[in-house]
């Protein structure tokens, strides 16, 4: 699911910014995690075609346009209007101001049925997060928004007034990891009639008593749970790596940058299995199953201690690549 400066906070620039992809301080915009090991992974056809799947400040486009040739082709998706400023002036690159779930279908529109190499970096900006009307980052008072494209209806507004109590506890369980995820939703749903969760300040007003631990902490898991919700962020994740089958040539490599738990099992899984079904452990079926990729990571390529030296941030940052067969 790009700040502008390095200051030390506690709480939300320590713990959430660490899932977010870090600044790049000459721009204003970001520095790509793991380029370098990113790269390396997509093995670069000089003249082959890449996809950019989260374009964001363009820092992994700019270094795989290095290793194209004249011949070489890079289609740039991101549905944040504000990255499209970022696109470079090039003739080898085609921006397409879509969410990545609909790779197929856009990159039919431009004539292309097969590509050379995938990438997704995913995560939230640090821009975004230092756009205080967007309604990320919770130093800020603005509208409960959090929408990544602001085409789409559901705001995170929508989900704490309108979500039944049951749905609002899973998804602060499984997505942000709230030690009261329970308490949160009942307590929720017992305010919101009655006081307004319209802002962030008033939201976390209204929320303070059931607080645990360090609140920056605390509203920052809060957060990270509802964006991921709001933007649908693992299923759109799903439908990716789905299509990624399709698209890829054989020899062709995805490369995916996760910065959560519940990401990096599903790239993991659908790597080995080539689908999010689990095996079926029966001792009595035979069923072998044609392997879709050799996993090119045995294990997560994390950031080395002079990345993590630079930018702490790409502590929680795990890259994994696979190889279409």
């Amino acid at each position: 699911m790009k700040r502008k400066n390095n200051r030390s906070r506690d709480g939300e620039e320590k713990e959430v910014l660490s899932t977010c992809q870090p600044v790049n301080l000459s721009t204003g915009y970001h520095i790509p995690v793991l380029l370098h090991e990113t790269i390396d992974g997509l093995n670069i056809n000089p003249q082959g075609v890449y996809v950019d799947a989260t374009f964001g400040g363009g820092g992994h486009s700019a270094e795989i346009l290095k290793h194209l040739d004249e011949e070489g082709r890079l289609y740039a998706f991101d549905q944040d209007a504000d990255a499209q400023q970022n696109v470079p002036d090039d003739q080898r690159v085609t921006f397409i101001p879509e969410n990545f779930r609909h790779l197929q279908r856009f990159l039919r529109l431009q004539g292309v049925s097969k590509v050379d190499g995938i990438l997704a970096d995913l995560g939230v900006s640090s821009h975004q997060f230092d756009e205080a009307d967007r309604g990320f980052s919770i130093r800020f008072n603005a509208d409960m928004d959090m929408r990544m494209d602001r085409r789409q209806q559901v705001t995170a507004f929508n989900v704490v007034q309108n979500y039944p109590e049951v749905r609002l506890h899973k998804l602060f369980e499984q997505y942000g990891e709230v030690t009261n995820a329970r308490t949160l939703a009942k307590t929720i749903v017992l305010v919101r009639n009655s006081v307004s969760l319209k802002t962030i300040e008033g939201f976390k007003n209204a929320l303070r008593d059931v607080v645990k631990g360090n609140p920056n902490k605390y509203f920052a898991q809060v957060f990270q749970a509802l964006r991921m919700e709001v933007n649908e962020e693992v299923q759109v994740l799903k439908d990716m790596l789905e299509q990624s089958v399709a698209l890829l040539k054989p020899g062709g490599r995805i490369a995916v940058i996760t910065f959560h738990s519940i990401e990096d099992r599903l790239v993991k899984h659908f790597f080995k299995e080539g689908s999010f079904e689990e095996a079926d452990e029966n001792p009595f079926i035979n069923t072998k199953k044609e392997q879709v990729f050799k996993v090119i990571t045995k294990k997560p390529v994390v950031a080395a201690q002079e990345e993590l030296k630079r930018n702490t941030r790409s502590r929680s940052a795990k890259l994994r690549v696979a190889e279409r067969l």
